[in-house]
């Protein structure tokens, strides 16, 4: 598959992302969980059907010590026993915010859920990862981005 557009060789698209990854640095370099950050950006990329990102950050959480039963297991987290409490409210969050022109948006009950087991910081940087991994997967849908050749840290 060729991606419509090469968006690691266009300087537009080169400006695009440099903001949405500084967006992405405030996310990762906050208290949220490591391992939380990579479920939300593999089950969001799920959803979305985003083979590049799905290639990038199953193989990112892999290096970092992810276990491949969980791996295989984010797409059925509610009847996999092998997620954490705070895990699932995670989980559910990146559903409902991934999915909000399906439904309701985000519940007051997902919502109240994921504040149990997460700080104010914490709860910021999940609405913003949310946020930017729904956009690189819409990037990458759109633009028709291939998946299969990433390789852990080749961005930086």
């Amino acid at each position: 598959m060729e991606a419509r557009l090469n968006l690691f060789t266009n300087p537009l698209a080169g400006k695009l992302l440099r903001h949405i990854n500084s967006a992405g640095k405030a996310v990762s370099d906050s208290s949220l969980p490591d391992a939380t950050q990579e479920l939300v950006k593999i089950r969001a990329s799920q959803i979305n059907g985003c083979g590049f990102c799905l290639d990038m950050h199953t193989k990112d959480a892999a290096k970092a010590g992810e276990t491949s039963l969980r791996l295989n297991l984010i797409a059925a987290w509610r009847e996999a026993k092998v997620f954490t409490d705070a895990e699932r409210a995670a989980l559910e969050l990146t559903e409902q915010g991934t999915r909000i022109a399906d439904g309701s948006g985000v519940t007051d009950e997902v919502w109240a859920n994921a504040a149990k087991h997460y700080d104010e910081e914490q709860l910021t940087a999940l609405v913003g990862l949310i946020a930017v991994i729904n956009t690189y997967n819409r990037l990458n849908v759109i633009t028709q981005q291939p998946a299969g050749d990433y390789e852990p840290g080749m961005f930086g």
